[in-house]
């Protein structure tokens, strides 16, 4: 990492300790596994936590070997990974910037050491810096929040190509963001425009290889992101009452649409966007 992005994400409390939460997020799965990734490998970004969590876990439940790739949070990254074990399977953490084509493609150099394939590749990790008005993003982080949120989702995806075989998935995280906007969150937002634009495009350019690409559009989730990433208290104290639902979710209310988008349960789809979102219609 630069020392300008240390100090950014220093400044911002990023990526954020989900320990420190309160409440907890819920991550457990909600139901007994029925062997849907059995002998399976996924790699996960953006593991150690929130959403990236409750995804190891469900895979893991669902027979699934674990790659947990996350920036600088340990302690989360090391239970991520007792949580795959617990399941019977196995899990390797790998520290590191999605943002650094470097590090993307010796992580995946690390996945194919250790396990000798990849089968789905879950690019989730993303940060966001909220902002009242636009002339308040700086250049540093307009370049960052792009640099995690899409350029390591490129990075990644061009690392893993080699090793994805007909049968694989591709799932993405993108947000209702994209698809309602958010004012205090333009780089944000417009990064996950991006991603749902590089999930399409991408899913055209791997369907004749048998590699199927979807992504997930969740609205607000209880997570690291939001109470680390700058959110103002009065805006946490009403996160996610703007939903039908009237509540945020929880990422093991998120985690079932990854499942679905990587196993064979969705072999007839690709290109498409799921939404978890508490009832808010999109048309997306």
């Amino acid at each position: 990492m630069s020392s300008s992005y240390e100090e950014m994400i220093r400044e911002d409390g990023l990526p954020g300790h989900e320990s420190r939460l309160d409440p907890k997020p819920e991550w457990e799965p909600r139901y007994p596994g029925s062997g849907r990734l059995d002998g399976k490998v996924a790699l996960v970004t953006g593991a150690d936590s929130g959403i990236g969590r409750a995804v190891a876990a469900l895979y893991a439940r669902e027979g699934a070997d674990v790659a947990i790739l996350y920036l600088c949070e340990h302690d989360d990254a090391q239970k991520t990974a007792e949580i795959v074990k617990a399941e019977g399977r196995e899990a390797l953490t790998i520290a590191g910037d999605v943002g650094d084509k470097a590090f993307c493609d010796d992580a995946v150099r690390q996945v194919m050491d250790r396990f000798g394939r990849l089968d789905i590749l879950v690019n989730n990790a993303g940060e966001q810096h909220p902002d009242q008005d636009i002339t308040d993003i700086t250049e540093d982080q307009l370049r960052r929040t792009f640099q995690t949120n899409i350029f390591g989702m490129f990075f990644l995806t061009q690392a893993a190509r080699p090793h994805l075989k007909q049968g694989a998935a591709i799932v993405n995280s993108t947000s209702v963001t994209m698809y309602q906007g958010a004012a205090e969150l333009l780089d944000y937002s417009s990064t996950k425009g991006a991603i749902t634009a590089f999930t399409r495009s991408l899913s055209e350019n791997l369907v004749d290889h048998g590699i199927r690409v979807n992504a997930v559009a969740p609205g607000p989730i209880w997570t690291p992101l939001n109470p680390c990433g700058g959110a103002s208290e009065e805006k946490l104290a009403h996160f996610g009452e703007s939903t039908p639902m009237g509540r945020p979710g929880q990422p093991n209310e998120v985690a079932p649409a990854f499942l679905f988008l990587a196993c064979q349960d969705a072999s007839y789809m690709t290109g498409q966007v799921l939404h978890p979102n508490g009832g808010m219609i999109v048309n997306g």
